[in-house]
């Protein structure tokens, strides 16, 4: 049947109640248009190390040092943010395969606790964490970009937010135009930063080979509780990103087999690179060094490099490029994933005819990013919510325990032992309890922050009896929107 008859029909039922998405298929089957599994486990594991390895590893090693007092702690505390990130993934590697839906935590939390709190946790992660998150990347991008250009000070600031624009658009293109796309810049840029890394570490094997081992030492090591769960806020913050490849789980080929595999090698590859960086900056810089150093990488490459220190710039501007390719194209499926439920304008479930993406919520994070964009101290908003993001992540994983016991006659391909939602759930509160007493001005904006969707929800999700003009808004809105971006609802293109 011809696009054109499908999207009039989808027009004539836009503004009906949304329907649960059926389970994905390969493709547009028998005029179902829904999202395609096109993402392979190399594509998997690209998309886990590219979310993962973004500005995080040049700048948290001056975080972590600061709360641990020594080399040695800082390094245990890499290690040990490693294991805790993988203990987390095996658990959503079982949540995955048993509630198999774009949105990850999201899905689950909705799954197993309802509507509300589910809604709570796409709302702070949608409208804040990864718009923000995104901003920063791509900033973030725009200086090491520019900084060859401007060695003596810092590049303007207008130059550096048009580049994060430029960047941001780039990639949304890709992300509406072709996954295929998406996933092999992905692939290519997740392979640059492997490099850049692999080159560091291989430098630091040849300065432990020459003996440069002064700095391994326990030496002014914090013993306060408050000092090391900070420690692991700056570990943990380079390690964010294990959980993205379930928002895409639709478009995972053979999930029951590949997510698990996926999550265990890029997990495992990520904790010995990161590792393995460390030990290299500390062959070279001392603690003081490290800790005066706003961009670790970089001084480590202006020490050893000489004239190709350049390098080092160029491949930090590539790895955040792809993280910012990465959280995009995560981030537009949990939008995916919410609109699927009822709980975001029915617009962000459709589904582009020609090229069977998400482009109505790849365009929607893609312009929040652009706003925050304009906001002077989005870090200071992601230090506000940042608890909230792993307490999120801990209630998700809460999830597996309670699933088991409610309903026990759930599927599930992969079953791991209950020690390790337990364990992680008791790391999970140590680690948002502990910063929140330290930092209780923070933690009370971002209460703040979240408590905001408590009214959005009783208003546009709770509150069904809308006026008639409320809701002929909303399906004339609608309309127009299919219209212009050209897009269907997954399951009304089936009713044709």
């Amino acid at each position: 049947m011809s696009a054109e008859v499908l999207s009039r029909k989808s027009l004539s039922n836009a503004g009906e109640e949304n329907e649960q998405p059926a389970a994905p298929a390969a493709a547009s089957n028998g005029g179902e248009i829904r999202l395609e599994a096109k993402m392979t486990l190399v594509n998997g594991i690209t998309v886990i190390v590219g979310s993962i390895i973004g500005s995080g590893i040049f700048v948290a090693p001056t975080g972590v040092l600061k709360y641990t007092g020594s080399v040695n702690a800082s390094l245990i505390v890499w290690v040990t943010s490693g294991i805790f990130s993988m203990f987390g993934a095996y658990c959503y590697a079982e949540l995955g395969c048993m509630i198999s839906k774009s949105g990850a935590d999201y899905a689950y939390i909705m799954e197993t606790f309802g509507p509300f709190l589910a809604f709570i946790r796409l709302w702070i992660e949608c409208m804040i964490v990864r718009p923000c998150s995104q901003a920063i990347v791509a900033l973030t991008f725009s200086v090491y970009v520019l900084k060859p250009f401007f060695p003596e000070c810092q590049p303007p600031d207008e130059s550096v937010r048009m580049l994060a624009v430029c960047c941001i658009l780039v990639l949304t293109f890709i992300n509406c135009y072709e996954v295929k796309w998406a996933t092999m810049v992905q692939d290519y840029f997740t392979y640059a930063k492997l490099f850049a890394l692999f080159l560091i570490i291989l430098t630091g094997m040849y300065q432990l080979y020459l003996g440069h081992t002064e700095h391994f030492t326990f030496d002014d090591t914090k013993s306060d509780v408050t000092e090391i769960a900070l420690s692991f806020y700056s570990g943990l913050f380079a390690y964010n990103g294990w959980n993205y490849l379930n928002f895409i789980i639709e478009e995972l080929k053979d999930p029951v087999r590949n997510l698990p595999r996926a999550i265990a090698i890029s997990c495992t590859l990520v904790t010995f690179v990161y590792v393995m960086t460390n030990v290299a900056f500390f062959t070279t810089l001392s603690p003081v060094e490290i800790l005066g150093s706003e961009a670790v990488a970089v001084t480590f490459a202006n020490r050893l490099y000489g004239y190709m220190a350049w390098v080092i710039p160029m491949f930090v501007a590539m790895s955040t490029f792809g993280a910012v390719n990465g959280v995009l194209l995560t981030s537009s499926r949990l939008f995916y994933a919410g609109a699927c439920e009822g709980q975001m304008p029915e617009i962000l479930t459709m589904i582009q005819i020609k090229r069977l993406t998400p482009a109505p919520a790849v365009l929607t994070i893609a312009l929040l990013s652009l706003l925050y964009l304009c906001v002077s101290d989005i870090f200071a908003l992601i230090n506000y919510v940042g608890f909230a993001t792993w307490l999120s992540i801990g209630v998700a994983v809460l999830c597996l325990p309670v699933l088991r016991y409610t309903q026990p006659n759930l599927p599930r391909p992969l079953k791991v032992n209950l020690f390790f939602p337990i364990f992680y759930i008791v790391c999970s509160v140590f680690v948002t309890v502990v910063p929140m007493i330290a930092s209780p001005v923070e933690t009370g904006y971002g209460l703040l922050m979240i408590l905001t969707s408590v009214p959005v929800y009783l208003v546009f999700i709770a509150w069904k009896s809308k006026p008639k003009c409320v809701r002929s808004l909303t399906t004339a809105a609608t309309r127009l929107l299919q219209k212009l971006l050209f897009v269907v609802g997954p399951n009304k293109a089936a009713q044709v």
